[in-house]
């Protein structure tokens, strides 16, 4: 058997893994705060909890970790995890284990499993962007999960799209996840219900301070006008960075993955009218296939181990 974690900014996730059928057997979920030895000891009980309840054994783990996670297994950077950075949490965990533990990034992690079993299977050359609190990405080129030279690949939610923009909290100004997270969407419905302009979202919610992004969902599919005005431009600022990445790599397919995937094709039509509207000479190319990601939100996990396998 086999188990994949992936490592996010609230919770950690495992899962027990056939490596024949790529079935899941078991699953165990925990909060991820802490320090690096305090969640190192966390994930070391989530592994013994799956290995005991199924009666079997472990030949690998795979690790993906939400940040600048290194092939050495060292957490070098995290803006939602700032207790990892520069945690040599890989090595721990393959210490506590006895078995070899590998680590990556875990939204290249969520791209490997969404190209062998998910919806970029049959794809050569595609890109997934996973929306939830900011953006993560991960590339496939010519069959090949890019990782890059360190592991880092993938960290195009913070590429800046407006220098002159607001700062985020990363420190940067302008970064593409500013505009185009879910984080980015509740931000947006929250200043139109704070100024009186989305009624709609005040009914949901209650007040301004508690509309997000899944508020504005709810008031899409009322058929609210403001919503879909608010929605719209978050397809844009979604499509916006999507073409910068499409000049660069060219892609055959975009996966779209993340939290906000519970929207449906309001969020997958959105993103495609926006992109044909940005392109560069779109009516020139070839057109690009963007689709919904097939895995939820068992992707991370399911990638991560199923890389460490093939690595074996």
């Amino acid at each position: 058997m086999i188990i994949g974690i992936d490592v996010g900014g609230t919770n950690a996730r495992a899962l027990l893994i056939d490596p024949d059928s790529s079935e899941v057997i078991g699953r165990s979920r925990r909060s991820s705060a802490g320090s690096g030895s305090a969640l190192s000891a966390t994930l070391t009980e989530m592994v013994g909890e799956l290995t005991e309840s199924n009666d079997t054994t472990v030949e690998s783990v795979g690790l993906g970790v939400a940040g600048l996670a290194h092939r050495s297994g060292v957490v070098h950077y995290s803006p939602n995890l700032p207790d990892l950075v520069e945690y040599p949490l890989g090595a721990e965990l393959s210490t506590a284990l006895g078995i070899e533990v590998t680590v990556m990034n875990d939204a290249t992690a969520g791209t490997w499993a969404e190209a062998k079993l998910g919806a970029g299977r049959g794809c050569d050359d595609f890109i997934l962007v996973a929306l939830g609190t900011g953006i993560g990405t991960g590339f496939v080129s010519g069959g090949r999960l890019i990782h890059g030279a360190h592991g880092f690949a993938g960290e195009a939610g913070h590429m800046v799209v407006d220098a002159s923009g607001p700062s985020h909290h990363t420190g940067h100004q302008g970064p593409w996840e500013y505009y185009a997270s879910g984080s980015a969407l509740g931000r947006m419905g929250q200043t139109q219900a704070a100024s009186g302009h989305f009624p709609a979202a005040l009914e949901i919610a209650g007040s301004a301070e508690d509309v997000d992004g899944f508020t504005v969902a709810a008031a899409l599919a009322q058929g609210d006008d403001e919503a879909r005005r608010i929605f719209a431009g978050f397809c844009r600022h979604v499509a916006r960075g999507l073409v910068n990445l499409a000049l660069i790599f060219d892609p055959a397919r975009i996966v779209i993955g993340g939290g906000l995937t519970t929207m449906g094709e309001p969020l997958r039509s959105g993103v495609e009218t926006g992109y044909r509207e940005l392109m560069l000479g779109a009516s020139h190319r070839p057109p690009i296939d963007i689709v919904m990601a097939q895995l939820g939100d068992d992707a991370g996990a399911l990638g991560a181990a199923l890389w460490a396998h093939e690595g074996l």
